[in-house]
């Protein structure tokens, strides 16, 4: 993704950090906007759907912990990178940010260089994590180039549909994705379908590759396990 096209949300209460941040960042050739507190980065994440957030932790309104839980809450920004800023004293705020579903954080106050190093560095990270299309898990390869499916050494011929809920929970092992995240990512915009449609193809893929790989969290979705 080239940085002209790569989206930047900032968040902080201060007006002068939010320039500075804001400078720096467009400088560089990214897309940024601002919000100066939780209520407002929700809505603009909601309306413009960024690749990453730079979140501040103390903020009115709503903190940046909460703020972070209600966006990882929306199935819509699952492919979201948050980021943390927070002071060098605040060893509870990173600990707390990573808990409540950050992917990183920065300490601050930080040199403009060194922030966009940081930047990079994160964005190409989880670029590369989100991107595979070829991955082995235990007896499962997963090819999505060729749409290939191999388990314990024989190929398997999947619906389209049931290759795409297996590739995504395949994706990532042991994480556990909620039925509307399931829902938007396999079925998209394409047809109005319920619950019954994720359980009904779970039920043909334990089927062919077996129930022990496919764990069901009773109210809030599915993992596959090795």
């Amino acid at each position: 993704m080239k940085k002209k096209d790569t989206r930047i949300l900032l968040v902080d209460d201060e007006p002068d950090i939010l320039e500075i941040l804001d400078y720096n960042i467009s400088a560089e050739g990214y897309q940024v906007k601002r919000a100066k507190n939780g209520l407002e980065a929700l809505a603009k994440a909601k309306d413009w759907n960024p690749h990453l957030v730079l979140l501040d932790v103390m903020m009115p309104e709503m903190d940046g912990i909460e703020t972070c839980e209600q966006l990882r809450k929306n199935p819509n920004l699952s492919e979201l990178v948050i980021v943390f800023l927070t002071a060098r004293s605040e060893d509870y705020s990173q600990v707390a940010g990573l808990e409540a579903g950050a992917d990183d954080y920065i300490t601050k106050p930080i040199k403009p260089k060194v922030l966009l190093s940081k930047i990079k560095a994160i964005l190409r990270r989880f670029k590369a994590e989100s991107s595979k299309n070829y991955f082995e898990i235990g007896d499962l390869t997963v090819n999505r180039e060729e749409y290939n499916v191999i388990y314990k050494g024989q190929e398997l011929n999947l619906p389209r549909k049931e290759f795409e809920l297996l590739s995504l929970l395949a994706s990532k092992p042991q994480k556990v994705f909620e039925r509307e995240e399931i829902l938007d990512k396999v079925w998209g915009n394409e047809v109005v379908v319920g619950g019954r449609t994720i359980d009904v193809h779970i039920r043909k893929l334990r089927e062919k590759i077996g129930d022990k790989h496919f764990k069901t969290i009773k109210g809030v979705g599915y993992k596959y396990v090795v």
